[in-house]
Parts: structure tokens; sequence; C-alpha cells
């Protein structure tokens, strides 16, 4: 099973992705990810997308189709995957389409995590990741247990620079004039459902949930 999770930066989608991931044995892929990855890994795709990301501008597709797919045909996503960050224009789903075609595969569902802009700005302003493993704080909602140091791995504790300022305003300003057209894209596929992420974590896992049993129950009885 292939799941998309749809969301604005801040909405929270990366922690859900994760839950969600482990709680259906699924690989969890996120597109920020791969691109902080292959930046400190230093390769020629990584230094090209931290040059957008940093901007808090899209990661062009030439870029970034290849590199999730790379990790979409590995072995380890044989079962499915619960992708996070990608797609995020209409030119990229259908783009991802026409790749998962090749390898028998589709998005099965898709699923909108929907948060106010007010809450995404107050949530963008104070998170945190870990440098080793990218786990995700807040300095208000989540914090550390020792300011600056990753509760499960150590290492310490940065801001994204697409978090702050006016990469962060960008970001959002892109997200939502992009996003209309993806959420149209799925809708007309009767592949897209939404969830109110205004809500705790623990309450947004359990709809999430609820919208995927939902589905698979409906598509055990064709």
């Amino acid at each position: 099973m292939d799941i998309l999770l749809i969301g604005a930066p801040g909405a929270g989608k990366g922690t859900q992705a994760e839950k969600l991931a482990q709680l259906l044995s699924l690989r969890h892929i996120a597109s920020g990810d791969l691109f902080y990855k292959a930046y400190e890994e230093q390769t020629e795709l990584g230094l090209k997308a931290r040059s957008y990301v940093d901007l808090g501008e899209l990661v062009p597709d030439e870029i970034t189709i290849p590199m999730v797919m790379l990790h979409i045909e590995e072995p380890e996503s044989a079962q499915g995957v619960v992708l996070d960050g990608f797609p995020r224009t209409l030119a990229q789903a259908q783009a991802l389409d026409a790749e998962l075609s090749h390898i028998n595969r589709q998005i099965d569902l898709t699923i909108h995590i929907k948060v106010s802009r007010e809450e995404l700005l107050s949530r963008l302003g104070g998170r945190l990741f870990c440098q080793a493993n990218q786990h995700v704080y807040h300095i208000n909602f989540h914090p550390p247990q020792v300011a600056d140091i990753c509760d499960l791995d150590g290492s310490k504790l940065y801001q994204r620079p697409d978090d702050a300022g006016e990469a962060m305003r960008r970001r959002l300003v892109i997200y939502f004039n992009e996003t209309v057209q993806l959420l149209d894209y799925y809708s007309q596929q009767n592949k897209l459902r939404e969830v109110d992420g205004n809500q705790s974590i623990d309450q947004v896992q359990a709809m999430l949930l609820s919208e995927i049993n939902d589905y698979t129950g409906k598509r055990n009885e064709v």
C-alpha cells in the first residue's frame, strides 16, 4: 500500500508519516530528509537541492523525482511507502504516477492534514531537528529533555534556515498556491481524504488510522 500525506510545512505530516509507517510496516520516505541527507553526504543532487531549500523554494523536478524514485524502488520499499513532502505540485504528481506505473504501483490513498495558517506560523517558528536523524522537536510543544540535544540519539538540535524569517513565509505562500491543484488531482481520482491537523498528535494519528482502515475495508469488499 502506497500512501501520500499532504500538508503545509509545520502541519505535522513528518511526525505522522513516521508513526504510520511503523504501525503499518511501510517505509517512510520524506523528500526533505532525503535532501538534507544528500547534502550532508555532499552528493551532486544534494548540493543542488540545498541551494533551493535554503531559500524556501521548491527543488526542481529533475532533482526531486529521481531521488524519490530511487528510494521507492529499493527492496525496503517493496511492501509500500508513506510519502511525506512529495509530490507537492500537479506536475510532480503526474510524473510520480507515470514512474509508479512502470513498476506496477500507484498511490492508493492521499490524506490532507489541514492546519490553519496562524497555527503553521507558530509551529514553524519553534521547530528543531536533530543533526543525526532529523528527529523533530519544538521549543514549546515538544521540547527535548536536555536543551539543544536530541533525546533519541544525543546529537545536537538545529533550526532549518527555511523555518525562519522570509524563507518560512515564502514556503507557505508557495505551498498554498501549488496545493489547490494537487488536492483537486487526487480528488478527481477518488483518492483524497482530509483530517483536521489543528489537534494533538495522538488525535490526528487516530483520525489518520480511521481513514486508512475505512479505505482498506472498502477495498477488501471489492
